[in-house]
């Protein structure tokens, strides 16, 4: 079973939006769950988490005021809203879900969906 799907990803000029999307399994309903990202050559880093009240969020610095993170629970979905996107934003970005929070921003989360690309051409 494939506990995170992520869709939503493409091509787009610097400073248009995408936003992601993550369908969830209910295992992973009362976990907490975020988007990494990974560009070629560089460290995979955590985007964003959102708690399971569905209303504390966290976001890496680069991206506060930018991306919003979301979840609608009656479509079992988180979101990614990206907005004011950069070239710098250009990467494969994946939706995980753990058990703790810091986990998600810097670790290896117990689960990982197959990701999907964010091209940003400036």
């Amino acid at each position: 079973q494939d506990e995170l799907v992520e869709s939503g990803g493409g091509s787009v000029q610097a400073g248009g939006s995408l936003t992601l999307a993550c369908a969830f399994a209910s295992t992973v309903r009362d976990l907490y769950i975020g988007w990494v990202r990974q560009a070629p050559g560089k460290e995979r880093e955590g985007v964003a988490g959102l708690y399971t009240d569905g209303i504390n969020r966290y976001y890496r610095e680069s991206v506060k005021g930018r991306f919003t993170i979301s979840r609608d629970d009656a479509k079992n979905t988180v979101y990614l809203q990206m907005n004011r996107l950069k070239s710098e934003d250009t990467a494969m970005y994946y939706c995980v879900a753990d058990q703790w929070m810091g986990t998600i921003m810097d670790g290896a989360p117990k689960y990982q969906g197959q990701g999907t690309q964010v091209t940003v051409s400036s």
